[in-house]
């Protein structure tokens, strides 16, 4: 049920489908072997993505590198359209553009809008308070918009 997400969630900061899928596997058994530690009158999607998260991140530190960031589930089809073609290729610099943010930037916007995580669960996974979550966003947001405007 969560797989797909925290595959997401890992490669946001893997950048590498292979890597996303071994720290979304290592992810699960850690939780897994976490379970009775588990606040259970707290959201377990943003516990399990904080597990994930931090697996991911500690396999790229150990492989000391980083690729662009595409999210395997936002894979375009063909374009029946001329507006399907310009949509896909704004997708697409929108994707290329995040991917070269800084880690904090491309988590916090991946996990609001590409995992589609309310505020609360944002906070929950990235473990910090609602209020660092909105300001983190809102800065992160406005540095995006400056780069897909000096890109226009």
């Amino acid at each position: 049920m969560h797989q797909d997400v925290a595959f997401r969630a890992a490669y946001l900061v893997t950048g590498s489908a292979a890597e996303a899928e071994d720290a979304a596997q290592d992810g699960f058994v850690k939780a897994w072997q976490a379970l009775p530690r588990f606040r259970h009158d707290a959201p377990f999607r943003p516990w399990l993505l904080a597990i994930v998260t931090n697996e991911a991140r500690n396999r790229r530190r150990h492989a000391g590198r980083q690729h662009a960031l595409a999210l395997r589930s936002w894979t375009p089809g063909p374009a029946d359209t001329d507006e399907a073609a310009a949509a896909r290729a704004e997708q697409e610099r929108l994707l290329r553009i995040v991917s070269g943010m800084r880690e904090e930037d491309r988590l916090v916007i991946g996990y609001r809008y590409f995992l589609d995580l309310s505020e609360d669960e944002t906070a929950e996974a990235l473990g910090v308070p609602r209020g660092t979550v909105k300001s983190r966003l809102a800065r992160a947001l406005a540095r995006l918009r400056e780069q897909m405007e000096a890109e226009a």
